[in-house]
């Protein structure tokens, strides 16, 4: 889908994001992400926009679909909306449908905006839980800026293998960016969760996971060299907005 190219119609201004919530296939593919800060005090405008133009965009047969996640933690008011396309020829593709809500994206949502920023990412599925995502209503994000591509590939790599040889498969469906600003992510990782409750549940690190199929020594190892591949790493829980999605 083209939802970089519709966001940028959504918002008239250039301005109008594992993450979505359809099934994950083995594929890889390109899943754009648009983070809007909302401006203090101007939540409920904005989610009221939002659904005027997705009202708007559906009346009028409008193709492209996308989910919007409300992130938990941290500074501001975040929103990040995601959505799929299979490669880059996909923005080539006129969506007539947005410009014909572009006013209401001009009156009822630009004017509750702070800031945006658009980030381009590759699903990589040989890293990535086989699991589909049906169902989700949160994912813990994980960010990873990388000075060393080879050693975390390395490791990711060593640390997915066990996983799927202790549990089965991975834990979380992994992108990586394309491009960006220099304080951008190289790699998040998205793990998923149906409910609050489910992060309540006990369950062993990877590193405990590591341990029991490669033993401590090994694990220390590979630790000291993740660590020392990263130039930082942070994380946030989002939650899916089911009513400002178009799925």
């Amino acid at each position: 889908m083209r939802i970089l190219k519709t966001a940028l119609a959504v918002m008239g201004l250039c301005i109008m994001l594992p993450l979505t919530a359809q099934s994950q296939d083995q594929e890889s593919f390109m899943l754009n992400l648009t983070e809007f800060t909302i401006k203090f005090g101007h939540d409920s405008n904005f989610q009221e926009g939002v659904k005027k133009w997705n009202k708007c965009y559906q009346e009028n047969n409008g193709t492209d679909k996308w989910n919007v996640w409300h992130r938990v933690q941290g500074k501001g008011n975040v929103y990040v909306l995601s959505g799929r396309l299979a490669n880059w020829a996909e923005m080539d593709k006129p969506d007539e449908t947005s410009k014909m809500c572009r006013a209401i994206a001009l009156d009822f949502i630009i004017p509750h905006i702070e800031s945006t920023e658009f980030n381009t990412t590759r699903y990589m599925p040989e890293w990535s839980k086989k699991a589909s995502m049906e169902g989700i209503k949160l994912v813990w994000v994980s960010s990873f800026k990388v000075k060393n591509s080879t050693i975390f590939d390395e490791v990711v790599k060593n640390v997915s293998a066990a996983l799927i040889k202790k549990e089965g498969d991975n834990r979380g469906y992994w992108y990586g960016f394309m491009g960006g600003s220099p304080d951008q992510a190289d790699y998040i990782v998205s793990t998923p969760f149906k409910s609050y409750a489910d992060l309540d549940i006990d369950v062993d690190s990877v590193w405990k996971v590591y341990e029991a199929v490669q033993g401590k020594t090994k694990t220390t190892e590979t630790r000291n060299k993740f660590r020392s591949s990263l130039d930082s790493s942070w994380s946030y829980l989002y939650t899916l907005e089911e009513e400002l999605s178009n799925q």
